[in-house]
């Protein structure tokens, strides 16, 4: 079976590579690790790539005049290793996604988008968010990444419900878990061929 090259993009612990890689160990994910950028050179997900021997770079935003150059650089790198699809793991950077990429760059979003997602959305602040308003239930999003903050086709979506006393850091562990079994199980379907766009629509075969 042709194995997928894939990328991981990080910006911090690299939980989100840690879970893949070890997807990937048990025979779960027919993927290769092409590289692993990091936008923070004191990323602790760093030390996961280099112990299972991924390349990696560090491709900090600060070091460039626009987003622009600083997008076409980690697409460069992308394209120099052969990479068939980006995964966001983690990462906090907003990046223009060109052509050659489009439907190639995928992200996992805490929260069943459209609700509390967008511009300044993450990490616990999506969690507050919705204990805030009271919904009684969140999840996790798994969609194709375009020029616009959480707004490409939908893959996939899991819920979980929120209890009346959650914390935002209770919601964050129930959603986590979802994130580390779905997310794998996205990427696997993609490397298998089952995953197919229509504009917005995207259809996951059995």
């Amino acid at each position: 079976m042709t194995r997928l090259r894939v990328a991981v993009l990080i910006s911090g612990s690299g939980s989100t590579l840690a879970n893949l890689i070890e997807c990937q160990r048990r025979g779960e994910l027919p993927i290769d690790f092409g590289l692993v950028i990091s936008s923070n050179p004191k990323a602790g997900g760093l030390r996961h790539a280099e112990q299972a021997s991924i390349p990696t770079e560090v491709v900090a935003r600060k070091n460039f005049t626009d987003q622009q150059a600083h997008s076409q650089q980690i697409f460069g790198l992308c394209r120099a290793h052969n990479v068939q699809l980006v995964v966001m793991g983690g990462y906090l950077e907003h990046l223009g996604i060109p052509d050659d990429f489009a439907n190639r760059v995928i992200n996992v979003h805490p929260a069943l988008i459209p609700a509390f997602s967008g511009q300044g959305y993450y990490g616990l602040r999506v969690h507050t968010a919705a204990i805030e308003y009271g919904v009684k239930l969140s999840g996790c999003t798994v969609h194709f990444v375009d020029n616009q903050y959480d707004h490409g086709p939908i893959i996939a979506q899991h819920s979980c419900p929120v209890f009346h006393d959650d914390t935002p850091l209770d919601l964050q562990q129930r959603i986590g878990e979802l994130e580390r079994q779905h997310y794998p199980q996205v990427i696997a379907a993609i490397a298998s061929g089952r995953v197919t766009v229509t504009d917005r629509k995207v259809f996951v075969g059995s």
